[in-house]
């Protein structure tokens, strides 16, 4: 039988359980036995029995009561006690066995089934939602007992079952009430704007199990979950309730401007930042209904995504208030000073198109510079008249000027003179002088000076100033100046209104005045030659012709007010002229002298002076006379060289003479021989007084002395010139010398004062002084003995100084023969006679430690030059030297250097060093190899002492091959510590091999640790034992040894025999002792065979010392083999006990794991149940910790409840942040994206920014080249980038072409300086040729007063009347022999061809007038001798000392005409060096002026490319330029009032009365004047004033612009900050858990 159930009306069946008496064969598969699950179907045996057969009973419980229910709402258990139909299906009977026999029907139809009563218990499923149940509708009438199936639902459930909610009561999800809990369904919020609505899972979960409703069909416009949200295109009005049905109201946005067609915000969200209503405006659209464009854009359209189209304009020439275009027609709005659609050009007269607030800048073309007023849009750059430059062609270029109103100045010196005299003047040196020019004109009454203008710039009106110094304190009265014109004036000529009496003005000089100016102007055109004629009339009223006054110059000023540039009438010209009048700009050039000029003069002279030229005018700077081609830009004055002077450096200073490269020189006028300190500005020759002599007369006449009180010069007779200042004389003749030639030269001897009758005789040492064997200085003769004492040369001795000195050799007695020093490089005694050898020069006696045959090397045992006397002794270290190279006292080293001989690996200059890796340098053998290990070393050197090697850490021993210190071992397998007692030991280093410590006496043991053998007590304490111990001791160990010996013996018998081990070593000792043996037989021993024996002992000794030494070695070997076997049977001993006790373990783990093996799971289950109440005991703990108070588990609830309430409270505020956050994101990506490049891109590289990469010629922002490079700019661009490679290009340019320039200029400087030294080498020959000539002219007037002397002195002696015969005869003799020519007329033809020689010289006019006095004191001289010959005739020996004097003369003037030969010929190589620099310096300076020429352009072209700015409005400057006019008017006014006037006044009154009213006009005029003056004066002080005050207005409007842009700049960083800091709050919310 099947019990089955169904929860559908019987559209699905269920089993509830099985019954029958054999469940495995009937219902296999289906369980019997319960295993704890409610809803689990079994097969039940209890009821299927045979008996009873009938009214049996069946018992079915559907929850078990015996099953623990927990949750009985749980799907399962509403599921397992659901049911609508119950059937019972029974499928088979149990029978008696009858049907088994016999299978027919009826057999079968016996059996049946039998239901006589269904009992069911149970009552209405309602979930808890209905205290009662009720029929169903069409139900029969109620029963008793019957439990009827629908129940009355509560709690706004609904469903037979109360299984659902009711329809809008969906706010909540359905749920069986429990408990107190009802659980009932909540009313969904539609705001009353629907009545349907329905539940979400989704939407519950997602408010955090609040609310699940989902209302539907919401109503008057409203949508969202609630309904409490407007539709698209509706917003909610602020002003009515959320259920008003007229909440949501329709968006009024121009959908042509608006996004998404006119979607406009829905509601109010702060946070969001948005609010109800308002409009989503397109991207370039503004107004609440986005119907209009933003400023900036216009064209509104629908089909622009963006709104707007953008302003095609220039913002640099846009106004900055409002929008930028007309939003229509897209025309732009232009500053004041900008035109066009786009804003892009400047007004004409503008340049500079910028962000200024007019847009553009003013040319300010300068009115005199440019040709107009127009200049370049890009660049301002002004059309500059001729050589000027600049942008607004206020400069000039360089090599060129601007004029000084002064600038057409004309000296009185240089005109033409009419009863006047000029005047030099030398500069001042301590203040610039008061006059222009050289000096002055000094002019007398009724003198006129001419004055040639031919340099009149400009046709225009001239202002004349006359400048001068008066000489007396009256003014001069009278005075005019006239204008002398070629020809009439024609009336079509600029000054074709000029009448004869207006070139003729009258004026007068004041004395306290140094100017004056006339009071009216000339006319004067351009082209035409004037003459100015300044007459001087009556200086007093009554005529003094010793007045005088010193005329400087006459200066003609363009007068201003003539100019257009003044008078046009614009109020440009009005304010030039108010500036030029305020400041007196014409002032200052009034009188000579420097005067500062004021800045405002500055340009419009500038203006003035290129308006004169039309241009700039060159500065023509002399080459010869400036430093510079180049002038000072204003006035043109050129930069002179020294004592140079004008405006071109052309000319001297007064005071200076040679114009030249070099400059000029002062001419250095003697103040007591010249009568002027000026002297010939070309030769330098000053005007002398009487008695002064030479070009500064500043010295005595040819054979005087003492200026400036000359006198003759006193020679004995033996010169005719004498030194000009101290009288001694020059050049003395007949051997003499001295101040007064009162001696004989080195050489001579005698007495040649002028009556001794003696001369000057050579030495006789042993020859005279013109012989080769002469070794004299000098000598003397005794006076006693009359012989001649010789003072010897050096080197000489001997009383005729034949015979060598000491230190010398030689033999001057053989002809030739000289004595010279001995070859002994100084180190001899030259005072020794035996030093050298006199004959042959060997050095004997060397000095300083040299020797040699010259001295030339050091001794042995010294080193050194000995030519520098620096020998000196060897310094060898003896243990580094090689023995063989040193004796007794020192060793030998090189003789040059020093260096000793060293050993072995020993090196320095001393051998007192080891060489490098190498030491002991004091074993005497060399050095030794360091051998440091070269693993276990730093480095390979070691000490140079102690060879101990820098070992790295871990090793030890002196080459760093054994362990470190302390310790002991094979460092190659392991280093063990030394283990001994410190207290013990005697080193604390054991031995590195075995490891034994080194024990202090009576200690002893492995580690030193116990008292040795023959000692007692406790250690370290101990004692020697008793004297007797000793004594057994020594005993016993003789025994222990002998036995010990014993041993080893046998064990050596044993392996090798007897002899084995020193079977080599005891055959060599027989060798030995046979030879010894020999020796000892032998009869006849010698001392060699004595020696031999000694060595064949001393080898043996040594072999059996080895031997034994050996012996005692292999004793320790031995003893530590058996230390070592020792220690290794203590350690085998050891591992083995190890390996025992681990067999002992391992024995013990396999009984272990045997007992495991055999065991039962009794022991498993054991641990199981231990692992189980563990388990228990943890869960314990556990829930102890959940329900303990405070636990772990409520602690972290409190927090969780502390976090959940914090993120509520900050939720808002993190909502309304986040909302503020997005939309300055959207307003940052809105302004990001307005942000444009193009207008950079277009201005840096040229070319509109929004063209592509691919397509623009000039590249821009991001674009690359093939190479992956940059590209910006080109050759047709025009942007920042093209025009700063241009002007890098140009400057680059422009520095090549300095630097050619640079070496051009080099070269043509040193061409120029090469011109000079040749010039300076020519002047140099001219100037020896010249002194050749004087002392040619010297020689001649010598001879010619030695013959006037000679002359003299025959006079004197034929008049004297004691003169014997004998003496008139050698008087004559002596005549005679001067060969006098016979006749006069040879004397004559003589000086003709003299007089011929010496007119044929070119150039030596000065030498001829020096020598025109020679002439005729020659011819005084030859009628002397013809007197003389005539009184002497029978005189024979007078005539012949004559005919002597006489062809001395002759030879004298021979010589004479030779070096007058010499200097013609060194004059004319210096005419035509002279004429060969001129041409050279000519093309010089031609090459010159060429590179200065480029050199200006290149300037030029520099200065033009730095003019790139804008200058700043001169409206103050202007005023103040107003005022000072003015000023200036009223002061001209006043002067002309007190000065000119006046005297014109008193004049006027005294020739003509009529006059006088006129005079009174002029006054009140003047009255009229300075009050228009005063009032213009104040008028621009107040405008002055009120521009200050806009001045500082606007500086003020500029720091608050400053201020507001510094603050606007931090609150945008402010944003950014915070902006960052929500973006780091909005990652951090967005990682919580």
């Amino acid at each position: 039988m099947l019990v089955e159930r169904s929860a559908d009306f019987g559209y699905s069946w269920k089993v509830y359980r099985y019954f029958a008496y054999n469940c495995s064969k009937l219902f296999p598969g289906v369980p019997t036995q319960p295993s704890g699950l409610v809803d689990e179907v079994l097969c039940d045996q209890r009821y299927s029995e045979i008996e009873p057969s009938s009214h049996g009973e069946v018992i079915f419980k559907v929850l078990d009561p015996s099953i623990p229910v927990a949750d009985p709402y749980s799907p399962d258990i509403q599921d397992l006690l659901r049911v609508t139909n119950l059937r019972v299906n029974l499928t088979k009977l149990h029978t008696l066995g009858d049907n088994l026999l016999d299978s027919r029907r009826e057999i079968r139809e016996k059996y049946y089934y039998a239901l006589y009563e269904l009992v069911m218990r149970g009552n209405c499923f309602c979930y808890g939602h209905a205290s009662e149940c009720a029929p169903l509708s069409g139900a029969p009438a109620t029963t008793d007992g019957m439990v009827h199936g629908r129940c009355v639902c509560k709690h706004h459930t609904q469903g037979l079952n109360c299984e659902r909610c009711e329809d809008f009561y969906h706010d909540l999800p359905w749920r069986p009430a429990e408990g107190s809990s009802t659980n009932a369904c909540r009313r969904c919020d539609c705001n009353e704007h629907s009545r349907r609505c329905h539940f979400d899972m989704a939407v519950f979960l997602a408010t955090g199990n609040t609310s699940g409703a989902v209302c539907d069909g919401c109503q008057h416009n409203t949508m969202g979950r609630r309904c409490h949200l407007c539709k698209p295109f509706y917003y909610k009005d602020p002003s009515k309730d959320l259920r008003d049905p007229a909440v949501c109201r329709a968006c009024d946005c121009d959908p042509e401007g608006s996004l998404d067609g006119g979607l406009c915000d829905g509601a109010d969200d702060p946070a969001r930042g948005l609010i109800a209503g308002q409009c989503r405006c397109k991207e370039h659209v503004a107004g609440p209904r986005c119907d209009r464009c933003k400023p900036g854009f216009f064209g509104l359209s629908a089909a622009n995504p963006q709104g707007c189209q953008r302003c095609q304009c220039d913002p640099r020439g846009t106004v900055a208030e409002g929008s930028r275009c007309d939003p229509i027609s897209g025309e732009c709005f232009c500053k004041r000073l900008v035109t066009g659609r786009s804003c892009d050009q400047c007004l004409p007269e503008y340049w500079g198109l910028s962000h200024d607030l007019p847009g553009c800048r003013p040319c300010d073309c300068d009115v005199g510079g440019a040709r107009n007023h127009l200049c370049a849009v890009e660049t301002g750059q002004c059309q500059c008249r001729s050589h000027v430059v600049g942008r607004q062609c206020g400069q000039v270029e360089p090599g060129f000027y601007r004029i000084n109103l002064d600038h057409y100045t004309y000296e009185a010196e240089d005109a033409r003179l009419h009863q006047g005299s000029v005047v030099e003047r030398e500069p001042p040196t301590d203040h610039p002088a008061s006059w222009t020019g050289t000096g002055f004109a000094r002019m007398l009454e009724g003198g006129w000076v001419e004055f040639h203008v031919n340099n009149v710039p400009f046709s225009t009106e001239y202002d004349v100033i006359v400048r001068y110094e008066p000489q007396h304190p009256e003014p001069w009265q009278e005075v005019r100046v006239r204008v002398l014109r070629p020809s009439p004036v024609s009336a079509s000529s600029p000054c074709g209104n000029t009448i004869p009496a207006d070139d003729q003005l009258s004026t007068s000089l004041p004395s306290g005045a140094r100017y004056v100016v006339l009071p009216q102007p000339f006319c004067l055109e351009r082209g035409v030659s004037y003459t100015l004629r300044l007459e001087l009339g009556c200086a007093t009223a009554r005529q003094d012709p010793t007045a005088s006054v010193l005329i400087d110059s006459l200066v003609l000023v363009p007068r201003y007010s003539s100019l257009e540039m003044f008078i046009a009438g614009d109020p440009g010209s009005v304010e030039r002229r108010e500036t030029f009048e305020r400041y007196r700009c014409a002032q200052p050039f009034h009188a000579a002298g420097p005067s500062p000029v004021a800045e405002p003069c500055s340009s419009l002279l500038h203006s003035l002076s290129a308006v004169l030229h039309d241009g700039a005018l060159p500065c023509l700077c002399d080459p010869q006379g400036s430093l510079s081609a180049e002038c000072q830009p204003q006035g043109g004055q050129c930069r002179c060289k020294p004592n140079v002077m004008g405006r071109r450096c052309h000319r001297c200073f007064p005071g200076t003479f040679g114009f030249g490269p070099g400059g000029c020189r002062a001419c250095q006028c003697s103040r007591e021989g010249s009568v002027s300190t000026v002297c010939d500005s070309t030769t330098g020759q000053c005007s002398c007084r009487e008695g002064a002599h030479g070009p500064r007369c500043d010295r005595c006449q040819p054979g005087h002395w003492g200026f400036p009180a000359c006198r003759p010069c006193q020679c004995n007779g033996h010169a005719e010139e004498c030194d000009p200042r101290t009288g001694s004389c020059l050049r003395c003749r007949d051997h003499t010398d001295g101040e007064r030639c009162q001696r004989c030269v080195a050489g001579h001897f005698g007495n040649p004062s002028l009556g001794s009758g003696q001369h000057c005789r050579p030495c006789p040492c042993p020859e005279g002084p013109g012989s080769l064997r002469h070794f004299a200085a000098s000598c003397y003769q005794d006076s006693q003995s009359r012989q001649v004492v010789c003072h010897c040369s050096p080197g000489y001795t001997g009383p005729r100084c034949d015979e060598c000195a000491p230190g010398y050799y030689g033999d001057p007695l053989q002809p030739g023969g000289r004595c010279l020093p001995c070859q002994c490089h100084d180190n001899i005694d030259m005072t020794d006679p035996e030093a050298c050898d006199r004959r042959t020069g060997h050095c004997l006696r060397c000095l300083y430690n040299t020797a040699g045959p010259q001295c030339a090397e050091c001794q042995p045992g010294y080193y050194g030059d000995a030519t520098r006397h620096s020998c000196r002794r060897c310094s060898c270290n003896t243990l580094g030297t090689d023995p063989s190279t040193c004796g007794p006292q020192q060793c030998q080293c090189d003789r040059r250097s020093g260096q000793c001989h060293c050993l072995p690996h020993v090196e320095g200059q001393n051998c007192d060093r080891c060489s490098p890796n190498f030491w002991n340098l004091g074993s005497g053998q060399g050095c030794q190899p360091c051998a440091c290990h070269p693993q276990h070393s730093l480095t390979p050197a070691c000490n140079q002492f102690t060879g101990q090697c820098s070992c790295r850490p871990g090793f030890g021993g002196r080459t760093c091959a054994d362990c470190q210190e302390h310790h002991w071992g094979d460092p190659r397998q392991q280093c063990r510590a030394c283990d001994c007692d410190p207290r013990g030991v005697a080193s604390t280093q054991c031995d590195r091999g075995s490891g034994h410590c080194d024990c202090r006496p009576g200690i002893s043991g492995v580690r030193c640790d116990q008292c040795a053998r023959g000692f007692s007590g406790a250690f370290p304490a101990c004692q020697p034992c008793h004297p007797c111990f000793g004594d057994w001791d020594r005993v016993v160990q003789d025994l222990a040894a002998r036995t010990r010996a014993l041993a080893q013996r046998a064990s050596l018998l044993q392996h090798t025999g007897a002899a084995g081990v020193f079977e080599g070593t005891f055959r060599r000792l027989e060798e030995s002792l046979a030879t010894v043996r020999n020796v000892v037989a032998a009869r006849n021993a010698t001392a060699a065979t004595a020696a031999h024996l000694t060595h064949t002992t001393e080898g043996l000794r040594q072999q059996i010392g080895e031997a034994t030494e050996r012996l005692t070695r292999l004793e320790g070997e031995l003893t530590a083999a058996q230390d070592a076997n020792f220690n290794a049977s203590h350690v085998l001993s050891a591992v083995d006990r190890g390996a025992r006790a681990l067999n002992h373990s391992l024995q013990d783990l396999e009984q272990r794991l045997d007992a495991l093996k055999t065991s039962n799971f009794l022991g498993a289950y054991d641990s199981i149940r231990q692992s189980h109440g563990e388990s228990r005991e943890a869960e314990r703990r556990a829930d102890a910790s959940t329900r303990a108070v405070p636990s772990p588990v409520s602690t972290s609830a409190a927090t969780r409840h502390r976090t959940e309430q914090l993120l509520a409270s900050r939720r808002d505020d993190f909502n309304r942040q986040n909302a503020a956050s997005r939309r300055a994101l959207m307003d940052l990506a809105t302004r990001a994206q307005a942000l444009s490049l193009h207008p950079l891109n277009e201005k840096v590289c040229g070319v509109a920014g929004d063209v592509p990469c691919a397509e623009s010629p000039c590249g821009g922002a991001g674009c690359r080249d093939e190479d992956g490079g940059r590209r910006c700019g080109g050759l047709s661009c025009g942007g920042a980038v093209s025009t700063a490679d241009s002007a890098l290009d140009r400057a680059r340019h422009a520095q090549e072409e300095l630097q050619r320039a640079a070496s051009d200029v080099a070269q043509l400087s040193h061409k120029v300086a090469e011109a000079k030294g040749k010039a300076d080498e020519a002047r140099l020959r001219a100037q020896a040729a010249l002194d050749k000539a004087n002392q040619t002219r010297a020689r001649v007037e010598s001879s010619n007063k030695e013959l006037r002397e000679l002359i003299s002195h025959v006079k004197a002696f034929l008049s004297q009347e004691g003169a014997d015969p004998e003496s008139i005869e050698v008087v004559a003799s002596r005549v005679l022999e001067l060969s006098l020519p016979a006749a006069p007329a040879q004397i004559r033809r003589l000086a003709e061809e003299i007089k011929t020689r010496v007119r044929s010289l070119a150039s030596v006019d000065a030498i001829l007038e020096q020598t025109a006095g020679d002439v005729r004191q020659a011819g005084q001289l030859l009628q002397d001798a013809q007197r003389a010959r005539s009184r002497a005739e029978g005189v024979r020996g007078t005539a012949e000392a004559v005919q002597q004097a006489l062809e001395e003369a002759r030879r004298a003037q021979g010589m004479a005409e030779q070096a007058l030969q010499h200097a013609a010929s060194d004059i004319q190589h210096s005419e035509r060096a002279l004429g060969t620099m001129q041409d050279q310096t000519a093309s010089a300076e031609q090459w010159l002026a060429g590179a200065m020429g480029r050199l200006g352009v290149l300037d030029g072209q520099t200065d033009a490319l730095k003019v790139k700015r804008a200058n700043n409005s001169l409206a103050a400057t202007r005023a103040q330029e107003a005022a000072s006019a003015a000023r200036d008017r009223a002061s001209e006014a006043k002067q002309v009032l007190e000065g000119p006037l006046r005297d014109r006044y008193r004049t006027a009154q005294e020739l003509v009365q009529h006059r006088a009213q006129g005079a009174r006009q002029a006054g009140s005029r003047a009255q009229q004047l300075r009050d228009e003056a005063a009032g213009l004066l104040r008028d621009a002080q107040g405008k002055l004033q009120r521009l200050r005050a806009l001045e500082e207005a606007y500086e003020r409007n500029e720091r608050v612009l400053d201020a507001k842009a510094a603050q606007l700049g931090g609150l945008e960083a402010r944003m950014r900050e915070v902006l960052a800091t929500i973006n780091q709050q909005v990652q951090i919310y967005n990682t919580c858990q």
